[in-house]
């Protein structure tokens, strides 16, 4: 056991921790993992080939999200419902405990880099995602159609040669989606038990019981997650987004000081030291990059079920979604920590900061607040990358019931697990999980992101009522 728990942390720590440290001027250095290696320069070269998308279509991005949403297949999602997944899988713990992460070791000039990663991390999304729709199929057990990474990285490696039944990195892709949501699985119930337990005093084991029985009745249920989620994830995001907005408006008289921090401790201004600029930059990167997914392959799951009038489309749907994650909701918990009086949170850190912080704005409210938000989040996480297991399992185990049951069942499994016992083994397993589906997806969407650029032009020059 010893010998394995040794060679997840050295993987862990190949994927997530610093390969090499570039020098500052002035002293200190900037520590650059490989997925930071991999998804930052990838993220650059997809900005510049789409012209800019993030930007340039922005206006767009609202349009689609506004218009009347419709689908003729039976089972198949709007683009709309496909951004509503996706949602509920990006926006989770890493939007309120990551966020307080990423600022308390790099200070407020972290939400600046992750605001900077968000907008290069649009044009990733916008790549996998289209292709996700173009290499999609219907989907002969739930209705409307599947796909994903584990789709488009096996025609692109089996069109030179004879197509079979399975490609190898396609294979390690859906092998480590599924590792990573069985992870991720545990992490929800931990940190849900936990945050009830400090804020009803609930034990574990009750809050536990009634999340697994929740989630039983639903994803055993052949097509519930998507109704649920399409009320779900747009409460959630409105309740927190209405907290952040009420805390900005109450203390008004100090977003300035907030915003010139953020911009000042962003480049070291206020720093003696230019070690301070290197974990300003590198902690908010890395939280925007672990935060959006963007790159990570789980979204498509969700873009490849979607009926759109063109592929672009379903591309830019999720490029939003980036958006909607990283600069709004990610930026809700920034500012709430941000707007608390100096000194206030002093020795604190994780949970506990988050919640002493919305309890200064809201007194003990804020604490049931906290949990009540933590659980949305967490629940709608879990729902949706179920969501997205359905054609990873598909891939690998062929079109049954009986192998979709039995993933559901392992992680409502873990589910329970993790809501009464922490095992930071299986957390860090999750973690390789999602570096390793970033490396195998990235190895397909860079040499195949010409064909999104070509069908990017192709629907920009369309007249926008036949978009």
């Amino acid at each position: 056991m010893d010998i394995f728990l040794k060679i997840v942390s050295m993987v862990y720590n190949f994927l997530w921790g610093d390969l090499f440290f570039i020098p500052l001027p002035g002293g200190g250095s900037i520590g650059i993992s490989l997925l930071v290696l991999i998804l930052i320069p990838a993220g650059i070269f997809f900005t510049i080939r789409t012209g800019f998308l993030p930007i340039r279509l922005f206006p767009e991005m609202v349009r689609i999200s506004l218009e009347k949403q419709q689908g003729d297949r039976k089972g198949a999602l709007s683009g709309m419902q496909a951004l509503i997944v996706s949602t509920a899988t990006r926006v989770g713990m890493g939007n309120m405990v990551g966020v307080v992460a990423a600022i308390s070791a790099g200070g407020p000039g972290a939400v600046f880099w992750m605001w900077v990663t968000a907008l290069i991390g649009c044009s990733t999304a916008y790549v996998e995602a289209t292709l996700a729709q173009v290499h999609n199929e219907p989907d002969p057990l739930y209705g409307g159609y599947r796909g994903g990474p584990a789709y488009y990285i096996h025609r692109y490696f089996a069109k030179s040669r004879v197509a079979n039944r399975y490609s190898l990195i396609a294979v390690l892709f859906a092998l480590s989606g599924l590792l990573c949501w069985c992870g991720v699985s545990q992490v929800i119930s931990n940190s849900v038990s936990s945050a009830f337990y400090n804020a009803f005093n609930i034990p574990p084991i009750v809050s536990t019981v009634i999340l697994v029985a929740l989630a039983t009745i639903i994803v055993l249920r052949k097509n519930t997650t998507v109704k649920v989620l399409d009320i779900m994830v747009p409460v959630m995001a409105v309740f927190y987004f209405g907290i952040a907005i009420f805390v900005m408006v109450k203390n008004a008289a100090m977003l300035p000081a907030v915003f010139q921090q953020i911009f000042e401790e962003a480049f070291g201004l206020r720093q003696m030291a230019a070690g301070a600029f290197g974990a300003a930059l590198m902690n908010g990167v890395k939280r925007g990059l672990f935060s959006n997914e963007a790159g990570s392959g789980s979204a498509p799951c969700a873009a490849a079920a979607a009926q759109v009038s063109h592929p672009a489309k379903a591309g830019l749907f999720q490029a939003f979604g980036v958006f909607i994650d990283t600069i709004i909701i990610c930026s809700c918990t920034a500012f709430i920590i941000l707007l608390v009086p100096e000194g206030t949170l002093n020795g604190l850190e994780g949970m506990a900061l988050l919640q002493t912080a919305m309890a200064h704005h809201f007194g003990q409210t804020g604490v049931i607040f906290t949990a009540i938000t933590l659980w949305l989040f967490s629940f709608s996480t879990f729902l949706g990358i179920l969501y997205y297991a359905r054609g990873n399992v598909a891939y690998l185990f062929g079109d049954n019931w009986k192998s979709q049951t039995i993933y559901k069942l392992i992680a409502l499994v873990m589910l329970f697990i993790g809501g009464l016992a922490t095992y930071t083994f299986v957390w860090e397993l999750g973690d390789i999980g999602i570096g390793l589906m970033t490396i195998f997806n990235m190895i397909a969407i860079l040499p195949m992101s010409g064909k999104t650029i070509r069908l990017l032009k192709e629907y920009t020059a369309l007249p926008k009522d036949q978009r």
